[in-house]
């Protein structure tokens, strides 16, 4: 594998190496300052078979149903293309929890995919040590087409009642 820029594809400006990306943080020579370079580096070691680094940036509690050889049967089995940042919350410096929504981009068995996936991070609030705490599915967006109703119109729902004491109460 061509290492010279990161597997994780750092920034379109500054396409970094692999040893001044992410390679620090895999061979534990330095920890990830924030939570999207956890994630960033969390994609790498995928791409270069870091399997341990997988395992050991997990929060402890989070472990117990993770699969060590598909997480490996995954990482060598796939040829990854990149790393995408959808958006981020929190999860800098100083902070003790974060959100990453990101796409990774591979080909397994000749077919081109991607994992989309919003992912919850925290750091140790005694050391700074980012974990991987949980990630799913991201929720896609709400749409709302035409006029909303106030407080005190009838519910949409056809129920009788006006929308404050229906539909309106889980908003």
């Amino acid at each position: 594998m061509d290492l010279t820029i990161c597997p994780c594809r750092q920034t379109a400006a500054a396409q970094l190496s692999y040893a001044e990306c992410c390679q620090p943080f895999i061979e534990g020579r330095a920890k990830a300052p924030t939570a999207e370079a956890l994630m960033r580096s969390r994609y790498s070691a995928f791409a270069v078979g870091a399997i341990d680094y997988l395992v050991e940036t997990v929060a402890p509690e989070a472990r117990g149903d993770m699969d060590r050889a598909s997480l490996d049967a995954w990482s060598r089995e796939s040829k990854w293309h990149g790393l995408d940042i959808v958006d981020t919350v929190d999860g800098k410096a100083g902070d003790l929890t974060g959100i990453v929504e990101f796409v990774a981009h591979f080909s397994r068995a000749g077919a081109r995919e991607s994992h989309h996936e919003r992912s919850t991070f925290r750091a140790s609030p005694e050391n700074g040590q980012w974990y991987f705490v949980d990630g799913g599915k991201p929720k896609g967006k709400t749409i709302v087409k035409g006029k909303q109703p106030e407080r005190n119109d009838p519910c949409p729902c056809g129920s009788g009642k006006k929308y404050k004491k229906c539909c309106g109460m889980a908003a």
